[in-house]
């Protein structure tokens, strides 16, 4: 690139545009606030221990895995009783990036049943996380696989 003069109108130019930028830089400055976040109360319980028991439409709605030990590479069934809309869920890994799977439920009589199958990672131990959600509300439930 060539070297221009520096005539009297560029150097005007350049002095108008420098004081714009520094006019946003102070505005943006003072006219800062910093934005308040809200978080969810998320109540996570270990599906490992037992059966999770969760407040959803004013009944209490019993999620269970089975099998109560789960491996990877085998089929899960996700059971959610006392729950009359269809919920939506994925499972994400926790101690590891494993991706966002979703799980599918069909309704059964006694409440809804989703099957999904984890991957095989590299880990003994794996700590996955399941976001069930009813109307808008995310409930958690953690569980560990073993290789």
């Amino acid at each position: 690139m060539a070297a221009q003069k520096l005539t009297r109108g560029r150097f005007i130019q350049l002095i108008i545009l420098m004081i714009i930028l520094i006019t946003a830089f102070v505005w943006r400055t003072v006219t800062y606030q910093q934005k308040t976040s809200t978080q969810a109360q998320v109540n996570t319980c270990n599906l490992n221990v037992g059966d999770c028991v969760f407040n959803i439409n004013n009944k209490q709605a019993i999620v269970t895995l089975l099998p109560k030990k789960p491996q990877a590479e085998t089929p899960l069934e996700l059971h959610i009783s006392n729950i009359d809309v269809a919920p939506s869920a994925t499972v994400s890994g926790i101690t590891m990036n494993m991706g966002i799977l979703p799980i599918e439920f069909t309704q059964q009589k006694d409440g809804w049943l989703g099957k999904f199958t984890v991957p095989n990672c590299t880990h003994d131990k794996m700590t996955w996380v399941i976001d069930l959600k009813v109307n808008n509300d995310i409930y958690s439930s953690q569980f560990t696989v073993i290789k």
